[in-house]
């Protein structure tokens, strides 16, 4: 059960995402929490996130973004400049279609898109919106495990592997960038959880992932600079 809470008083978060999956599922907890949610969807598709908005009145709004248009990413600012977000995350992203092929295997077309998704999309978001987060906020990333270049002893996934080790580097080139920035910055590892892009065999239920998340979010909000934090807060190696 969510807890009605006056969206004037309330935090709020900019939740780049929210259809479907983690990122839904972090708009559900972040509400429990108290907080007001504006996530962005793809398209007008009606879908789980307008039904979240209709239960709860004046606590979800809806925009919609495709972050690998940047015309789009302009538009959500322009239409978003006058207000300030206790937290932006970015959660959109996606996997190549066939995750067993390798690096040499993938088409340019296919490994483009992964890219342009999960790396190129996300860092556009996080530099065209940074100044909609307040300057002791938080600006975070859904990153995860495989993306950790020192933990990649098995192989596999190697696209998307590749894709979120460049988001990993892109982020740390940003908070290089804003050193000694009063904003915290956060790339999260989640875990391997089923949902239509995890698939069915991963270990984890979004119940077991999310609150988590939620909750290293929060804390990691009293802490400036950049970590890259799995869902029980730990340190992931880069």
């Amino acid at each position: 059960m969510v807890t009605p809470v006056s969206s004037r008083l309330a935090p709020s978060i900019l939740l780049v995402g929210a259809s479907r999956g983690l990122g839904y599922a972090m708009a559900v907890e972040f509400l429990k929490k108290g907080w007001h949610v504006v996530g962005t969807v793809r398209d007008n598709a009606r879908n789980a996130l307008h039904e979240l908005a209709f239960e709860q009145p004046g606590r979800v709004e809806i925009e919609c973004l495709d972050i690998t248009k940047s015309g789009e990413i302009a538009g959500l600012r322009d239409r978003l400049s006058p207000r300030r977000f206790d937290i932006l995350f970015v959660n959109a992203g996606t996997a190549n279609r066939n995750q067993h092929e390798t690096i040499a295997e993938v088409s340019t077309d296919e490994f483009v898109r992964v890219m342009v998704t999960n790396a190129l999309g996300p860092m556009r978001v996080v530099e065209a919106l940074e100044d909609l987060v307040t300057a002791d906020g938080l600006i975070g990333v859904m990153s995860s495990g495989q993306g950790s270049v020192s933990n990649n002893e098995n192989g596999g996934h190697e696209v998307y592997r590749g894709s979120k080790s460049a988001l990993n580097q892109y982020m740390r080139s940003y908070a290089a960038r804003r050193a000694g920035s009063s904003r915290a910055l956060a790339l999260i590892a989640p875990g391997w959880v089923r949902t239509e892009l995890g698939g069915p065999d991963a270990p984890l239920s979004v119940e077991e992932s999310i609150p988590g998340v939620v909750d290293v979010l929060l804390s990691k909000r009293r802490r400036p600079g950049l970590e890259y934090l799995d869902r029980m807060g730990r340190t992931v190696p880069w």
